[in-house]
């Protein structure tokens, strides 16, 4: 049986088809909106006075040491965690049913892919 899941984003401001979704950030809040082009334009054109007058700000790490390599080794999914599992074993690679895969296995598995 095929199925087909289609997602639509619906612009924020008018509830028509929207092309893509924008992020900025004001005061340290960080948002995000479905716009249509039409509308992306709009915003650009609006905060484009006070852009061409800023300055950029390079985004702050949170955390010490190696805090956030910790944290993005978690943010790998389930479904990709027994991906991996299943290609080290069908490759004859040493993986365990738990816990942390190793990085070698991790990087041989991408360059496979």
């Amino acid at each position: 049986m095929a199925k087909q899941i289609q997602e639509i984003f619906i612009d924020d401001i008018d509830g028509s088809e929207a092309e893509m979704t924008t992020t900025f950030a004001l005061d340290g809040t960080n948002y995000e909106i479905d716009l249509s082009g039409a509308n992306r334009e709009k915003l650009e054109k609006a905060l484009a006075p006070f852009i061409t007058r800023a300055r950029a700000v390079k985004a702050e790490r949170g955390g010490r040491g190696r805090r956030g390599a910790a944290a993005s080794s978690r943010a790998m999914s389930r479904e990709k965690s027994h991906e991996i599992r299943q290609w080290a074993k069908a490759n004859g690679l040493p993986v365990s049913e738990r816990g942390r895969i190793a990085s070698n296995v991790v990087a041989k598995y991408e360059a496979a892919h």
